[in-house]
């Protein structure tokens, strides 16, 4: 617990530090260079490697204790940190653990940020064998964090076998491009564009492994990499909705007239805006606390090395519920505190709508409707969503 709170302590000092200037850094939407020399110079990165490797030994609730404070100052941040701890974490999957110790072990002594090229729906990058190794060639049309990295954790199909192939590069190898295309809504700052392989070679000793299939013994603890990044995003999301909150009721202490029908001086006394902010609050609390259970889960399950198809589903279940809440929750919330805030609070000096913009960006990952209607067969028929790339 003692770690806990003292990485948490670290984890809200860069949070102060990057609200300090996020809404300008917002509006430039430069590539985040220095927001990742931060976290860098912070000693966050090596946070999830064990302390036998030079790491710190964290745990994913200490994690995701984190991740909560620098997200909700800013999201694309906390975005990027998230994954980062989550690529470090999916070479423990394969049975490479002499790879995985040297990652670790280099990741610690360097400060190395890891990002990650593997969109589920993106199959385009191909691996053909070729001296003593393979070459990669295809393009990806996002890759978070992938462009400010150093290292990558990347997945192809080899078409010989026609099977995905599971690799570590280093992130500046010849024949890798940043597209540098990354102008969407939101998460402006998380270097989320393209990414183009051509003839990039990818010797035999940096394949992790390959994905395996249904009911081989790992399969099950394979697949839970596609439950960690629907765990980050709701982690990501409640955070967004959390600071979202701070800002408003900081504007509406301090900024804020009170509506001249309203019967009250200040703003922050009319009894309506005090109702909304505490319904708010405690919604988003009710939230956090899910997305804390699934964490929970999610940690129990990566522990167990011999993982069974119903506790993966449980925990599934488990995560797919905390999306859904936290989706709708998070926008709504960007969304109302214009109500509370008021007119002026429009203003681009104040940067309110990033709430809202970074929260309907993250929900479009992939759709929640789907992860309500995993929740919902479960309860009507008792079948775990089937493992993909999104469950």
């Amino acid at each position: 617990m003692a770690d806990r709170q003292r990485w948490v302590a670290v984890a809200r000092d860069v949070a102060a530090r990057l609200a300090a200037d996020a809404v300008e850094r917002e509006a430039k939407g430069a590539e985040p260079v220095a927001e990742v020399a931060l976290l860098r110079e912070s000693g966050l990165l090596p946070l999830m490697i064990p302390t036998a490797d030079g790491g710190h030994g964290a745990d994913w609730t200490t994690a995701h204790a984190v991740l909560a404070e620098v997200a909700a100052a800013d999201a694309s941040v906390g975005h990027l940190l998230g994954y980062h701890y989550l690529h470090v974490w999916r070479t423990t999957l394969f049975d490479r653990p002499d790879a995985t110790t040297a990652a670790n072990r280099a990741t610690a002594a360097h400060g190395w940020f890891w990002a990650g090229v593997a969109n589920p729906r993106d199959d385009a990058l191909v691996l053909s064998t070729h001296d003593g190794g393979y070459l990669v060639n295809g393009r990806k049309f996002f890759a978070t964090g992938a462009s400010v990295a150093d290292r990558l954790v990347v997945s192809g199909h080899h078409e010989a076998s026609g099977r995905k192939l599971t690799f570590t590069l280093d992130a500046a190898a010849p024949g890798i491009r940043y597209l540098g295309d990354w102008d969407n809504l939101g998460q402006r700052l998380s270097a989320s564009g393209g990414v183009e392989f051509t003839d990039v070679h990818v010797p035999e000793s940096a394949v992790l492994g390959a994905q395996p299939a249904p009911g081989e013994p790992r399969a099950n603890r394979d697949s839970l990499a596609a439950l960690g990044f629907q765990l980050v995003l709701s982690r990501v999301l409640v955070a967004v909705g959390r600071g979202a909150l701070a800002e408003a009721a900081r504007y509406t202490r301090d900024v804020s007239r009170a509506w001249p029908a309203s019967g009250v001086e200040r703003a922050a006394d009319d009894p309506h805006t005090l109702a909304a902010y505490g319904t708010l609050t405690a919604r988003l609390d009710a939230a956090e606390l899910l997305v804390d259970a699934a964490a929970r889960a999610f940690e129990a399950a990566a522990a167990d090395p011999d993982l069974g198809a119903e506790r993966r589903g449980e925990t599934s279940v488990r995560i797919s519920a905390a999306k859904v809440v936290s989706s709708e929750l998070a926008t709504e919330i960007g969304s109302r505190v214009f109500e509370l805030t008021g007119a002026r609070a429009t203003a681009a000096r104040y940067g309110l709508d990033r709430f809202w913009r970074n929260a309907r960006t993250l929900t479009l990952h992939d759709p929640a409707v789907y992860k309500a209607t995993e929740v919902g067969r479960h309860l009507l028929t008792g079948e775990f969503p089937a493992p993909s790339g999104y469950s």
